[in-house]
């Protein structure tokens, strides 16, 4: 039975897990991660895509029990990993290799583990070939939102500086066991070719997190000890946070460092 505290809303229909497994495009002889395949659902659709290896990161015992059956018939292709997806690091996991990411996300921690694996694509550059996650189709909204919008905000901002997210599909609640109360997306992340790492991850963090802290003010008074900086870019002061483009935030957020 799903554990509420885990977050854990399994997919049993073959139909969409396949759907999920193909949205990563070609897997043949490439590592995938899984994180929380609960009853493997998942798991199986990415055995079938041919995929060299499939790590699965669980913290339920109950479900790396059920899956040792699976693992077995998998003949050394299913790789359980039981621990916390939070705390865990995918670089010593896959030895350094390249790897996609497929994953029905436990939504009480799809956020900290999207800002997570963006920060490991800024300091590893190649590590993560693709990211295939779900998310509640609010969040998935303000991942994709362009400039000038109510949804665009700092993850919208974290998301584009390194990757180029787009929603795939959504899934309706009664594709999930037990049915969440909300509408989910399944969102593809392809990692930019040409990345702009220059300004320091923290420091994005830090600047986007100010100026929508209050997202209504004007950025001279929510940026108030940076309007030197954005005088000299041109960055109009009495813009709001919305307004600005990743190009102008990851700007200012150099110059700060």
């Amino acid at each position: 039975m799903p554990k509420k505290s885990l977050g854990q809303n399994f997919i049993f229909d073959s139909n969409v897990t396949d759907k999920i497994a193909r949205a990563a495009g070609a897997l043949t002889d490439k590592i995938v991660i899984e994180i929380g395949p609960g009853p493997g659902g998942l798991t199986r659709a990415l055995l079938d895509t041919k995929a060299s290896k499939v790590i699965a990161i669980e913290r339920d015992s109950r479900a790396i029990e059920a899956l040792k059956g699976l693992e077995r018939a998998a003949n050394g292709r299913l790789h359980i990993y039981e621990g916390d997806a939070l705390e865990t690091d995918l670089l010593a996991l896959t030895e350094g290799k390249p790897f996609t990411i497929v994953a029905n996300l436990p939504y009480n921690i799809a956020t900290p583990l999207l800002m997570n694996w963006l920060k490991l694509i800024h300091a590893q550059g190649a590590s993560i070939e693709k990211m295939v996650l779900m998310f509640q189709k609010e969040v998935a909204q303000r991942i994709v939102a362009p400039v000038n919008t109510k949804a665009y905000g700092r993850l919208s901002i974290m998301s584009q500086w390194l990757t180029q997210p787009h929603i795939a599909f959504d899934l309706a609640p009664t594709v999930f066991y037990p049915p969440p109360k909300v509408t989910s997306s399944v969102v593809v992340f392809s990692i930019k070719n040409q990345l702009y790492l220059n300004p320091d991850f923290a420091t994005v963090e830090h600047v986007t997190a100010l100026a929508f802290q209050q997202r209504r003010k004007m950025l001279r008074s929510s940026l108030k000890n940076y309007c030197n900086i954005m005088s000299n870019y041109d960055i109009p002061l009495s813009a709001r946070a919305e307004n600005l483009t990743v190009e102008e935030f990851l700007t200012l957020a150099d110059n700060i460092k």
